[in-house]
């Protein structure tokens, strides 16, 4: 579990009011789940890579920064375009991971390949993120790692030069990160891998999804066709280029603007096949009064005037919680979202978090062991403490929509994923174009 416990800045941001339908075009950032995994498979290719559009924030910064300790050649000063050039992966070396779980479950199996000791370590909070079934894993494939009993960072990574691979047994039930940080580096593993996930559901299927078509776009041989199997053969991983995709977590914000203020947002650059759960978010959003549509000019998201409660498992998408709490909470009929008890485990416990921050506004919203249940009602102006998240900071931006003088402690930590967001969402709430 998280820990909420946070400073209030000097300089509180007042989330903006909307007094009139939202209607905006906009082209998003590139999505941070796709940046982050292009990164690592571009290091352990045989060649260049370039990625376009990539998404430039914290997160994506810290790994591009842990791949370059590591040894490879990152060239991310034209913010279009990426380039990275493969060179031997050696020690000793240091690796920030900020509070990204990419970064933290990722790179350890990276650095088992490098030659030398790689430490880790973060954000305060970020020794509190479960990496246990990671380090776990990761000796019984054959690297050294020197950690915390409690399987936690600070961690040390013994690399020599190669990893031995072969079949691990792995509960990833607390997150699919842990899956998908075995499978990137598995090709480069002796003899690949074969991980088998035990215990309860892995939560966020769709990112696992998404870095198995990705391993396969650089030229990975994968099965998953045996379901919580995953086979990674050994072999060479091509050099490419990837087309990044704008990120749809960042997006939920914005189209939930559309829903709240019964306008229209358009956004420009979404591809009509997509490695992200777009046709998840396109049903919640349906289902919550929203009309989407995906045309030439982007992906649209029209408001009804009204906002419906909805009854949602959200154990594949839980980065979408914060955003639709803040809509359940402004319904015309009460809520109930479930399968999201993993994200108690994310940047902070957002289930405990966003009950109590929205309970101090006025809501009347309840924990459950694994979700919410809200119960609409008038909502009043104060302070909403994000605790370093994110994703708090966008729940709070969507209510700040209808209620007026909603006061985010710490609008600076949407720098993790979207350093534009409030001159962003700003500038859409404001527009009068």
């Amino acid at each position: 579990m998280g820990n909420l416990t946070a400073t209030r800045p000097p300089q509180p941001w007042t989330a903006p009011t909307a007094n009139d339908p939202v209607t905006a075009t906009l082209r998003l950032p590139g999505s941070k789940s796709m940046t982050a995994r292009a990164l690592v498979l571009a290091a352990l290719a045989g060649g260049p890579s370039t990625l376009d559009r990539p998404l430039r924030a914290r997160d994506t910064e810290l790994m591009a920064g842990g791949l370059r300790e590591l040894g490879s050649h990152m060239s991310v000063s034209d913010d279009d375009r990426w380039l990275v050039r493969p060179h031997p992966l050696v020690g000793p070396a240091h690796v920030d991971v900020g509070l990204a779980g990419t970064v933290m479950r990722f790179l350890p199996p990276v650095a088992g390949l490098a030659a030398g000791r790689v430490t880790f370590d973060g954000d305060p909070h970020a020794r509190t993120r479960p990496l246990g079934p990671l380090i776990g894993a990761l000796r019984a494939l054959g690297v050294r790692v020197d950690a915390p009993p409690a399987g936690s960072l600070p961690l040390v990574v013994l690399g020599a030069g190669r990893v031995t691979g072969g079949e691990v047994v792995i509960d990833a039930s607390a997150s699919s990160q842990l899956v998908s940080g075995l499978l990137l580096a598995a090709p480069r593993f002796d003899r690949g891998v074969v991980v088998r996930h035990e215990g309860p559901p892995v939560p966020s299927a769709p990112h696992v999804r998404m870095t198995v078509q990705m391993l396969r776009a650089a030229g990975a041989a994968v099965d998953d066709t045996t379901p919580d199997v995953w086979v990674v053969e050994p072999g060479p991983l091509t050099g490419r280029g990837w087309d990044i995709e704008p990120d749809l977590s960042g997006a939920a914000p914005f189209f939930a603007a559309a829903l709240v203020t019964g306008g229209e947002v358009t956004l420009q650059g979404w591809p009509h096949s997509s490695l992200q759960p777009v046709e998840r978010l396109r049903e919640l959003l349906h289902r919550m009064g929203g009309e989407v549509t995906l045309g030439t000019d982007g992906l649209r998201v029209r408001g009804t005037g009204a906002v419906r409660g909805v009854d949602a498992d959200l154990s594949d998408v839980g980065e979408l919680t914060p955003v639709l709490t803040a809509l359940t909470l402004l319904a015309d009929s009460p809520s109930r979202l479930t399968g999201i008890g993993h994200i108690r485990g994310h940047e902070t416990d957002r289930v405990t978090a966003l009950a109590k921050e929205f309970t101090a506004l006025g809501a009347d919203i309840t924990e459950t062991r694994d979700g919410l249940e809200i119960r609409p009602r008038p909502l009043r102006g104060g302070t909403f403490r994000t605790y370093a998240d994110h994703r708090m900071a966008h729940a709070a931006a969507v209510a700040g929509l209808a209620v007026p003088g909603i006061e985010v402690d710490d609008v600076t930590c949407t720098s993790k994923t979207m350093p534009e967001f409030p001159a962003l969402w700003s500038g859409m709430v404001t527009d009068k174009s």
